[in-house]
């Protein structure tokens, strides 16, 4: 007869091998391979201390029983879900949620380069496999699969193609922003030949249009740099940890223009602008504090904003549609605290 004691510690064990292949099913990728040492650093940074040897039995038994590439090629060996393999399905994903995932892909897709998108394919592929086609699925599903026909996002501008992120500096740039680590990258200018290395405190990552853009300082420097991921040609983790900087905040690092190739600078603007032209202006307003005077045929607009380059495009975009462009000192109690909205 087996003693309560045993009993317990059995299935205290087989719980611990079930959570351990969980864990491990829902960090394999898809489309690029993973060591077992990468399984097991991610595993530790999560709080679940395994020794490697367990982790690599585990994935040669998961390999037999699932759907799980084992590149044996060379050591040490690599593992990804098989091309057409539904992966680890999400459970209790509702009709709702999958239409949320299904709308965002119908978004991201023509924006995000190959290696960011194929992180999330197994969640796109799960909500597609829910809600169906609009030929297949029936009642409820129905109708939210002929809803992904009829949504569409409009750019504003010109569409244009991402350019190409290597995948290996994606994930390099990722992992060291995730654990606030230096990074060691070749970066090529524009209009350079050759990539320049350099030592970087990565601090955020931002999407502007189709490009994606880190935001850094160098190494013995104090200012914040921006960076175009596709011009970084080769990133490695350095292994040396940095404090994040306390007086760094990304969404005021944006709003005070930087993307818009400004320094952060405030003015009071003033222009005017036909009214075919400037119509949406009363609809999306270009600041908290914006006022509209009628004109006649035009509109006057006054409104505090971040001076950049942006902005001086934006405006050379209306031609002879706008003029009268003054540029003064804002207000004493304005600025920093008015709310913009973005120039495109």
């Amino acid at each position: 007869m087996v003693a309560p004691t045993a009993r317990r510690k059995a299935r205290v064990s087989a719980l611990d091998t079930v959570i351990l292949a969980l864990e491990l099913l829902k960090r394999i990728p898809r489309g690029r391979r993973v060591t077992a040492a990468q399984l097991h650093e991610q595993l530790a940074d999560q709080g679940f201390q395994r020794d490697l040897r367990s982790i690599q039995r585990q994935l040669e038994v998961l390999s037999e029983h699932f759907d799980i590439e084992r590149d044996d090629r060379s050591k040490p060996y690599g593992y990804s879900w098989k091309e057409r393999s539904p992966g680890l399905s999400l459970p209790g994903l509702t009709p709702h949620e999958s239409l949320l995932l299904a709308l965002a892909q119908q978004q991201l897709a023509p924006l995000l380069p190959s290696a960011v998108s194929r992180s999330m394919d197994s969640y796109f592929q799960a909500a597609r496999r829910n809600i169906g086609t609009p030929s297949e699925a029936t009642g409820q599903r129905a109708r939210e699969a002929r809803w992904l026909a009829k949504v569409r996002v409009v750019s504003q501008t010109q569409p244009l193609l991402p350019p190409k992120v290597s995948s290996q500096v994606f994930e390099a740039v990722s992992d060291a922003l995730y654990r606030d680590e230096w990074l060691d990258i070749r970066y090529q200018k524009p209009r350079e030949t050759t990539a320049r290395p350099a030592r970087i405190m990565p601090l955020g990552l931002c999407q502007q249009g189709p490009r994606l853009f880190l935001v850094c300082r160098f190494d013995g420097y104090e200012d914040h740099r921006i960076l175009a991921l596709h011009r970084i040609q080769q990133a490695e983790p350095s292994g040396l940890n940095f404090d994040r900087p306390p007086d760094f905040d990304l969404d005021r690092y944006i709003a005070d223009g930087k993307f818009g190739f400004g320094e952060g600078r405030y003015v009071k603007l003033s222009f005017r602008i036909t009214k075919s032209a400037g119509e949406h202006l009363l609809e999306t307003p270009l600041s908290t504090d914006q006022t509209v005077e009628d004109l006649g045929e035009h509109y006057r607009i006054t409104a505090t904003v971040v001076e950049s380059g942006h902005l001086t495009w934006w405006l050379r975009g209306f031609g002879e549609a706008v003029d009268e462009v003054c540029k003064t000192e804002p207000d004493a109690d304005k600025g920093s605290g008015v709310s913009l909205k973005r120039v495109t």
